[in-house]
């Protein structure tokens, strides 16, 4: 069975850190390029970084950048989202998607990426 599985997700106080995990069984992740979205309280799911196949290329939008870090352990089939500085605001689901296209895995969407993980939530809090 192919899917995609977020890990790593908690409670967490503000400045603190966490690492995502998003392990992919049944295809190989280094083939694909990688999106993380998180989806806050009454919001919609956003998307904030990706990563292009074979690392080429990363994006972050300007409220995670140099703050979060995308990393591939292909030898894991995984991909790591380091989160440090954590904010209240940053309390969401967070999700991984993987796809073939950069743009497609950024976006999240025009298509929907090949496979899409079932969320791993993320509460930073005092």
């Amino acid at each position: 069975q192919k899917q995609l599985a977020e890990s790593g997700g908690g409670l967490v106080q503000p400045g603190g850190s966490l690492r995502l995990s998003c392990a992919a069984s049944g295809f190989t992740l280094a083939d694909y390029a990688i999106g993380w979205f998180r989806q806050a309280p009454g919001k919609e799911r956003e998307g904030f970084s990706c990563i292009s196949i074979g690392d080429k290329t990363s994006y972050y939008v300007d409220d995670v950048k140099g703050r979060f870090t995308i990393a591939r352990d292909s030898a894991k089939n995984t991909v790591y989202l380091q989160m440090n500085s954590l904010k209240p605001e940053d309390t969401g689901l967070y999700y991984c998607a993987a796809d073939p296209s950069f743009a497609v895995a950024c976006a999240g969407d025009r298509p929907p990426p090949d496979y899409w993980g079932q969320g791993t939530q993320v509460t930073v809090s005092s």
